[in-house]
């Protein structure tokens, strides 16, 4: 379903969430996890894609002077 490493981008802390959210509502435990788990990776996701966004619209930094005239 996902690319290899990124199973688990988000989920973890999605599903822990999401499971205490359903079971409080009402003995949905699992259906809260496996929801929470797929809003937690699309957050991860998100997240990534502006860090890369801003990682590649930040210009290089100058090289220093080297002091030779």
């Amino acid at each position: 379903m996902f690319a290899a490493g990124t199973t688990s981008a988000g989920c973890g802390k999605g599903a822990v969430a999401g499971g205490v959210v359903g079971h409080v509502a009402g003995k949905h435990g699992v259906a809260g996890a496996a929801i929470g788990c797929a809003i937690g990776h699309h957050s991860a996701k998100k997240k990534q894609a502006a860090a890369n966004a801003a990682a590649s619209t930040t210009p290089p930094a100058a090289a220093p002077a080297t002091g030779t005239k």
